[in-house]
């Protein structure tokens, strides 16, 4: 999150154990017995696992080298101060932090050598934010970060228990989308068939740069102009963007005897991909203005499927991922974008429309449910004959700061949901689906009904008129 947070400001930071397990182990007193349990709740090398059972599992390193200048350093912490402490002690400790740079740094700039006058900066990087001043000593009203949720590979609970409604109004899927080329536009549909990795073709293509690395559009805004349709009679996929002639790819799958199969990464995990070949390379080269391919996942892929977020699920061993980041499903729900978007317009002191903030999150599953975030409460679903558990939060990226219809990027979004959340930048949930209880054969369907089952612990107060449960 830090990282994410940081990236919008033009800040490379390193994050997690920085390839050294052991210099970890020591700096945040980690047990033998708690590196064991990390690696059964499936932290790896490289993942977005930030906390386990409350304690961290990495890390946050900022670097300065020969070309760094006390205005980067004097950056970083004012970015500190925007992004993780609270509004009301802001222009509080902005003033501290301007005066003791004031104090400290001579207008000519020599070289850093009065550490004296230093050391109340260089206090805050040493020692962290818990030195702060607190609140009776300011009148800010910093407070300490809260605890994570337990991992997201943490098992759904054998005591779970449905969630009743008593006159409550039911949930129902409001939209489905896929998204054929990763990171391109989505594709929206009423009703698709579900494949063994999800919605069938969802994810199955993605763009490379000339070296084969996946383009996203963190580095490539114009991915989502990109308009990849599916028609499953003609057994195509067309793509379409401003400016340029339609192109169409087929369905089925090229693995002949002349395919060249290669190795590929998406978030660090390998999978097996075949390009498309030169027709549609040039065809994305000239609309993105940089040279660039469309591979294909390969069909082999079914059984050698990197299992990010499987760990610990029932059947996990006949779960399979297409060319996703986490997991088979994304879920959002309507009354939490709802919701946000009241947060984020007053921030941004201009109105959002729903569907553009809908398609910003890049959601599969498009709930109506009655109450906002409802859906973090979940341990399973079910819509129609589909089951579905929930695997975990979906941590966000500054992804959601591109406008999905014009390809603009406005860095305010991501901040507005961190200052929304309490400084987590959670939106929407993770699901797979359990191939015990599905079939090729399985269609997901706008307006089918949403049967949730709550985590362990968690109890819900129905209202006592549908009025009052409708008023997220």
């Amino acid at each position: 999150k830090v990282d994410s947070m940081a990236s919008l400001h033009n800040i490379h930071v390193r994050t997690g154990c920085f390839c050294n397990t052991g210099a970890c182990q020591m700096h945040l007193d980690i047990s033998n017995e708690d590196i064991q349990r990390n690696l059964q709740a499936g932290h790896v090398c490289g993942d977005n696992i930030d906390l386990v059972d409350g304690r961290p599992t990495g890390s946050v390193r900022i670097s300065f080298g020969y070309m760094s200048s006390f205005e980067d350093a004097q950056t970083f912490l004012n970015f500190i101060i925007a992004t993780r402490l609270s509004k009301s002690g802001t222009g509080i400790l902005f003033q501290s932090v301007g005066k003791l740079m004031t104090e400290s740094v001579p207008d000519d700039h020599p070289p850093f050598n009065n550490t004296e006058k230093l050391s109340p900066i260089l206090r805050i990087s040493d020692r962290g934010l818990g030195d702060l001043p607190s609140e009776a000593e300011t009148t800010g009203s910093w407070q300490p970060l809260e605890p994570e949720p337990e991992s997201i590979r943490a098992a759904v609970s054998e005591t779970a228990v449905p969630v009743c409604r008593k006159g409550g109004k039911p949930i129902t899927v409001a939209k489905i989308y896929l998204y054929p080329i990763k990171s391109c536009s989505a594709f929206e549909v009423t009703e698709w068939p579900i494949g063994n990795q999800g919605l069938l073709y969802d994810r199955n293509w993605m763009v490379v740069n000339q070296n084969g690395v996946c383009m996203t559009q963190k580095q490539e805004p114009r991915l989502c102009l990109v308009n990849p349709s599916i028609d499953l009679k003609q057994k195509i996929m067309v793509i379409e963007a401003e400016g340029m002639d339609p192109i169409s790819v087929p369905l089925e799958d090229n693995t002949g005897k002349g395919t060249v199969i290669c190795e590929s990464k998406v978030c660090s995990h390998r999978v097996k991909t075949y390009d498309c070949g030169e027709r549609i390379a040039c065809w994305l080269s000239t609309f993105l203005g940089r040279p660039c391919r469309l591979i294909r996942q390969s069909s082999d892929m079914k059984s050698k499927s990197h299992q990010k977020n499987t760990k610990r699920l029932s059947s996990a061993t006949n779960i399979s991922l297409s060319l996703v980041n986490e997991a088979q499903y994304l879920l959002i729900n309507v009354a939490s974008i709802l919701q946000l978007k009241e947060h984020i317009s007053a921030r941004l002191k201009e109105p959002l429309e729903i569907e553009e903030l809908i398609r910003r999150f890049r959601a599969n599953i498009v709930i109506s449910a009655p109450e906002s975030f409802e859906e973090e409460e979940w341990a399973e679903i079910s819509i129609g004959a589909l089951q579905f558990q929930v695997v975990g939060p979906c941590s966000r990226c500054q992804i959601i700061c591109i406008d999905q219809q014009s390809g603009e990027r406005n860095k305010e979004i991501l901040q507005s949901l961190s200052a929304a959340r309490g400084r987590k930048t959670n939106f929407g949930i993770y699901l797979m689906n359990q191939p015990l209880f599905s079939s090729f054969s399985d269609i997901l369907s706008v307006g089918s009904q949403v049967l949730p089952v709550l985590k362990e612990n968690t109890e819900i107060q129905p209202p006592t008129s549908s009025e009052e449960k409708c008023s997220g």
